[in-house]
């Protein structure tokens, strides 16, 4: 098991909005584009690219999905303190 992981998120107000989100994305569309169009964290001006974190530096929630994911996944809605994400996992 992975210590470490690398990811890219989209952070949005709504869960309606996620979905949304996340069928542009399961239709081909560009993740890093519409993180920087979308997303309402301030990584969105690097695509979303939140670079390598590991267990314990991000919210549980948060934290669960990313290490579930494979690279290259994408997670479903996942709701935090925050909004809602769709996460990426990039390595």
């Amino acid at each position: 098991m992975s210590n470490k992981v690398h990811c890219a998120h989209i952070l949005v107000k709504t869960e309606q909005d996620a979905k949304l989100i996340h069928e542009r994305l399961s239709n081909g569309e560009n993740f890093s584009k519409i993180a920087k169009e979308k997303s309402l964290c301030p990584s969105r001006k690097k695509g979303g690219d939140l670079g390598t974190f590991g267990r314990g530096q991000m919210v549980k929630e948060f934290e669960r999905a990313a290490f579930d994911l494979q690279k290259g996944q994408l997670s479903q809605s996942t709701q935090t303190k925050f909004g809602w994400h769709i996460i990426k996992r990039l390595e």
